[in-house]
C-alpha cells in the first residue's frame, strides 16, 4: 500500500482520522509529542494513501435508478469504513480496510432514501447510516458477512434548514446538516440550536438525534433529545412522523422509540428543533482545588443550587496538567454563565461563592474579560482529537470513556477507575501510564465524568491491547453502578456494557420494535441487538 505524509494529502476532510487535513500533527510534532510519553515509537506511523487494491471487491452494484446516487470510489469507501474510535484510526493506519462498505449512497430527497431502504430490503444488503463520521463507539461500521453486500448512507446533501417557527421558537431540519452550516442557517434570525459536541464541526443533527449525543452545555439541556419537537423518520415499512407539540401524555413517545436507536430503527431525515435566542451576556471562571474529592462537592453544590451555569467542567490534576490549566497538581473548575437577555455577572459570584465554600480559590480576572484558564481550556479540548491521532501514530495507546452515576458513588468510581484500571494498563502495557478524568456534564443527582487513558503500546498489538483496558474499563463501570456510556452512544464497542446494564423486559421489546419495523434486519445490524434477532 503507497503511502505519504499527512502535507502531501489533499485538503479537506481526513479519511483516515478526526476532523481536517491541514489541522492534522505533522511527523515532525508527532514524534515530540511521543517524547512525553515514555516507552512510545521512535517514529510516527506512516499515513496511508487510499489505493483499489487494499480495497476488498465490490460485491453488490446498485439497480440503474439509485446508481446516480452511489459510489465505489475508493476514497469514498475507505473514507467510510470507520468511525473516529482509537481502535478505527490504528485500523486504518495499518491500511487494514477489510469492512468496507460497497457502496456510499448519498441521497438527495427523503424519496431516495425510500427508494434506498426498498432496494436493500429485497436484495438483502445491510445499510449504515454513516452521518458524518465521528462514531467513536464502532457504530458506523459493519461487522458480519449475512447480507450480500453493505451500503454506508451519507445524508450530508440533505442539510437544509427548511423552515423557522418565529413565534413558537422551533425550525425543521434536515438530518444531514452539520453543525456548522446549520447555525449558519439559523443565526441570522438571531436563532441558536445551542447544541455544540466536541465533534460540531463534524458531526450533524440526524446523528447527534440517533445517538442522543450530549453537547457541550453542563448542565439544564444536556442532550439533543431536550431539544426535539418531532422527528421524521423512514423505516423499511414506512415513514413515521411525529406530531409537532411542546408537550404531551398520550401515551409513550414515539419520538423516545427513535431516539438513541442508531439507526436500528429507521432513518431520522429531519426534525422539528426547539431554538433559543442567541446569547449576548457571557462570563467565565476557572477555581483552583487543593484537593479533588472537595472540588467534587463543590461541584455537587453547583449542581443543585438551580443556577444552571453553560459550563461546569471539573478537571481533576492530570487532566489540568494535561489541558496546561495547572501547573502545582490542582483540580481546576471551569464556570461559565450567559444569557441572551439580561446580565450574567450576579450569577457567576453566586457561583463562586458557592466553590469558596467548599474550598476552592478562583483565579483573579477582571469583570467582563475573557478568563484565560477558561479559554486554554477550550484551545485544548477542541485540539484533543487531533492530538489522539498523534499518539495512535507514534503507537501510543489512547482510550477515552465517559459515564455517569449518583453522587453517593462518584467518589469510589472515581477511585477505583484510578486504581483497578491502571492495575490493568501496567499489566497491559507494561507502564503506569496515565489516567486523568473531568466531569462534562453535571446533574443534581449525579455528574458524567469522563476519563482518558494514556500508555504506550506496541507497535502492531495497539488494537488488541486498547481492547483488553476497554473491557476492562466496562466491567469497573457495571460493577460500581455507572451507565456503559453517558453520550458516546453503545454502537458495537459498548454492546457488552449495554448488554448487562439493560433490563431483559426491555430487551425484548427492542427486539420486537426491530423485527416490526426492519422484518430483513438490513439497517445497522449488530448495534443495540444481535443481527440474528431481526428477521
Amino acid at each position: 500500500m503507497p503511502y505519504a505524509s499527512p502535507s502531501s494529502s489533499s485538503t479537506g476532510r481526513s479519511w483516515w482520522g478526526w476532523g481536517a487535513v491541514d489541522k492534522a500533527l505533522s511527523d515532525a510534532e508527532c514524534a515530540a509529542l511521543g517524547q512525553l510519553v515514555p516507552g512510545a515509537a521512535d517514529t510516527p506511523r506512516p499515513v496511508p494513501e487510499v489505493s483499489a487494491p487494499a480495497l476488498p471487491k465490490v460485491r453488490v452494484e446498485p439497480p440503474a435508478a439509485l446508481a446516480p446516487l452511489m459510489s465505489a470510489a475508493p476514497r469514498d469507501r475507505a473514507s467510510h469504513t470507520y468511525g473516529k474510535a482509537y481502535r478505527d484510526v490504528i485500523r486504518a493506519l495499518s491500511g487494514d480496510l477489510a469492512a468496507a462498505p460497497d457502496q456510499v449512497a448519498r441521497p438527495r430527497t427523503e424519496q431516495h432514501v425510500v427508494d434506498l431502504l426498498d432496494w436493500a430490503t429485497g436484495a438483502g444488503v445491510a445499510v449504515v447510516p454513516y452521518g458524518a463520521g465521528s462514531s467513536v463507539v464502532g457504530g458506523v461500521e459493519y461487522r458480519g458477512d449475512s447480507h450480500r453486500g453493505v451500503v454506508s448512507l451519507d445524508l450530508s446533501a440533505l442539510d437544509q434548514v427548511l423552515e423557522i417557527d418565529r413565534v413558537s421558537r422551533a425550525a425543521r431540519i434536515q438530518a444531514g446538516a452539520l453543525g456548522p452550516a446549520l447555525e449558519d442557517q439559523l443565526r441570522p434570525h438571531g436563532l441558536t440550536l445551542r447544541h455544540f459536541p466536541q465533534s460540531f464541526e463534524f458531526s450533524t443533527l440526524g446523528g447527534w438525534l440517533a445517538t442522543r449525543a450530549g453537547g457541550h452545555y453542563a448542565t439544564l439541556y444536556t442532550h439533543v433529545d431536550d431539544l426535539v419537537e418531532s422527528l421524521r423518520v423512514v423505516t423499511p415499512i414506512g415513514v413515521n412522523e411525529s406530531l409537532r407539540l411542546p408537550g404531551s401524555g398520550a401515551g409513550p413517545s414515539p419520538d423516545r422509540l427513535f431516539l438513541g436507536s442508531e439507526g436500528t430503527l429507521g432513518i431520522i431525515t429531519e426534525a422539528w428543533m426547539r431554538l433559543q435566542e442567541r446569547p449576548r451576556h457571557k462570563a467565565s471562571a476557572t477555581v483552583l482545588f487543593d484537593d479533588v474529592h472537595a472540588a467534587m462537592d463543590a461541584v455537587r453544590a453547583v449542581a443543585q443550587s438551580g443556577l444552571h451555569p453553560a459550563n461546569c467542567r471539573l478537571l481533576d490534576p492530570g487532566e489540568a496538567g494535561l489541558a496546561g490549566v495547572a501547573r502545582r497538581g490542582e483540580s481546576v473548575l471551569v464556570l461559565g454563565v450567559e444569557s441572551a437577555h439580561s446580565p450574567v455577572d450576579g450569577r457567576l459570584t453566586e457561583l463562586l461563592t458557592l466553590a469558596r465554600d467548599h474550598g476552592g480559590s478562583p483565579t483573579p480576572t477582571k469583570p467582563g474579560t475573557p478568563d484565560g484558564a477558561a479559554d486554554t481550556w477550550r484551545s485544548a479540548f477542541l485540539r484533543m482529537p487531533y492530538l489522539r491521532d498523534a499518539l495512535a501514530r507514534m503507537s501510543v495507546v489512547t482510550e477515552t470513556f465517559e459515564t455517569a452515576c449518583t453522587w453517593s458513588l462518584t467518589p469510589e468510581l472515581y477511585e477505583a477507575v484510578r486504581g483497578q484500571l491502571a492495575d490493568v494498563v501496567k499489566e497491559v502495557t507494561g507502564a503506569a501510564g496515565m489516567i486523568n478524568c473531568r466531569f462534562t456534564h453535571v446533574y443534581p443527582d449525579g455528574p458524567a465524568p469522563y476519563f482518558t487513558v494514556i500508555a504506550p503500546g506496541r507497535r502492531g498489538s495497539e488494537a488488541a491491547m486498547w481492547d483488553e483496558i476497554k473491557s476492562a474499563a466496562m466491567g469497573i463501570l457495571h460493577d460500581h453502578g455507572a451507565t456503559v456510556t453517558h453520550h458516546h452512544a453503545v454502537g458495537r464497542d459498548h454492546r457488552p456494557g449495554y448488554d448487562r446494564q439493560r433490563p431483559e423486559p426491555f430487551a425484548v421489546a427492542l427486539r420486537a420494535a426491530k423485527r416490526a419495523l426492519d422484518p430483513a434486519g438490513i439497517l445497522n445490524p449488530g448495534v443495540l441487538i444481535d443481527p440474528t434477532t431481526a428477521g
